[in-house]
């Protein structure tokens, strides 16, 4: 799988430097192309948290310390995702518009969701005893995703933005090769995170039967 991922976002990369052109509606049209990367890891990011949060929901119904293992992995990808989301977004502004951080709406949402998984990592860390800790962190997430749909859709579609307002559907907005290449970004960016969920959680549950048990991470 992994090689195949591999060669997936090598021709992305590619599509994305080598094929697509300068963007309508931009003031660096060639700023555009790192849409292609910003947007599937703040996409890939809202995945993970919701997926962190179906887990934790497991684990407070059936107890099972490899759920809350798993939820704890899941946050785990979807802060590293947010992270690059904003690293990218920070090189974007930039470019296009003169400082890397302006306290748009969306940079200044995507900071607070970082704040508040940072809490929960802060929650695990602090917290003794497997299944204590696995019984706080999970409430705990369940709780931190209720901000997700607001912080990352709502709030920053209903304040004054510096973002494009277009779409990238709209006619204004960027053309049907952006929309082709951003499609085959955002599915290998789920690829990725599925990979590596995977292979996280394969390791936990071995570290688990040695120790004849999971320990929440």
């Amino acid at each position: 799988m992994q090689i195949l991922l591999g060669l997936w976002m090598c021709a992305v990369t590619a599509a994305t430097f080598l094929a697509l052109p300068p963007a309508r509606g931009f003031q660096y049209p060639e700023a555009a192309r790192m849409l292609i990367f910003h947007v599937p890891n703040a996409m890939v990011a809202v995945l993970a948290f919701l997926v962190s949060t179906v887990y934790a929901i497991k684990y407070l119904k059936g107890r099972n310390l490899i759920d809350d293992a798993k939820s704890a992995i899941s946050a785990e990808l979807g802060f590293l995702f947010a992270l690059l989301a904003m690293v990218t977004g920070v090189i974007f502004a930039k470019v296009q518009w003169g400082s890397a951080w302006n306290w748009d709406p969306r940079e200044t949402t995507i900071l607070v969701l970082l704040m508040i998984y940072a809490a929960y990592f802060a929650l695990r860390a602090a917290t003794e005893g497997a299944e204590r800790r696995a019984a706080l962190s999970s409430g705990y997430a369940i709780i931190a995703f209720v901000t997700v749909p607001f912080l990352v859709f709502v709030l920053p579609r209903a304040l004054p933005s510096l973002h494009p307002s277009t779409t990238l559907t709209s006619r204004e907005g960027l053309g049907p090769e952006y929309r082709l290449v951003l499609s085959a970004a955002m599915i290998g960016f789920v690829g990725i995170y599925i990979w590596v969920f995977r292979l996280c959680a394969a390791v936990a549950e071995l570290r688990g039967r040695k120790k004849g048990r999971v320990d929440g991470l």
